[in-house]
């Protein structure tokens, strides 16, 4: 009889040689952190039935070579399954991160996985951005994949604290989105937004970051 538990396993994408440069000494948690999205990530609901073949270049080191842009306390709004918090989190352990995610059972896989790896420097929040109630005390506030600038930026901006940054990984669209957003970047005293590409000497795709300082509002 066939196994079917193989025939239906997940074809996870081999490692590429540059994770290991990427990731240096953290390597080993990335692996583990990885595998566990490729094999249980689909059925649980956090990738699609396509992302295991191209886990490791589309979403593991598009979040991770954004890592040099954060220190001090970061929040991640909407970390989902965990791109890009925990993967900036095994590569970033001199930081601190907050994960806040709405849904519990990405909630679960989150706290799970902070467990399994040992994640000491991860506090995982269910709630809504809106939701937050501490202030703007981040130094840094992220977000990948959860929807466009204009209605991202009234979401993230009240986390940051003054003269703190945005830093939002955005796909191909991002000048557009700049450009729509303008209203609520002013409303919200973002200045200095552009757009960054980082790893570009790493990858064959970089990772488009839209980046702004947030001044203390009025």
């Amino acid at each position: 009889m066939a196994d079917v538990s193989r025939e239906t396993s997940p074809v996870i994408e081999p490692e590429p040689t540059v994770a290991a440069e990427i990731f240096g000494g953290r390597i080993d948690l990335a692996r583990r952190f990885t595998a566990a999205l490729g094999a249980h990530g689909e059925e649980r609901g956090l990738i699609g039935p396509l992302e295991p073949a191209r886990l490791w270049t589309r979403h593991i080191l598009n979040s991770a070579v954004a890592a040099p842009l954060f220190s001090g306390r970061v929040a991640d709004v909407g970390s989902g399954a965990g791109l890009p918090g925990l993967v900036l989190a095994i590569a970033r352990p001199d930081a601190e991160f907050t994960l806040i995610e709405p849904m519990e059972r990405r909630v679960t896989w989150l706290r799970e996985q902070v467990t399994a790896l040992g994640l000491e420097n991860v506090t995982v929040v269910r709630a809504r951005a809106e939701e937050w109630r501490e202030g703007p005390v981040f130094d840094a506030v992220t977000a990948r994949a959860v929807s466009a600038l204009r209605t991202l930026v009234p979401l993230t901006a009240p986390l940051v604290r003054d003269g703190g940054e945005l830093n939002l990984l955005k796909g191909a669209g991002a000048p557009g989105e700049i450009e729509a957003a303008q209203n609520q970047l002013r409303k919200h005293s973002v200045t200095d937004v552009r757009v960054e590409m980082v790893g570009a000497e790493l990858l064959d795709e970089p990772t488009r970051v839209v980046r702004g300082t947030v001044r203390a509002r009025a």
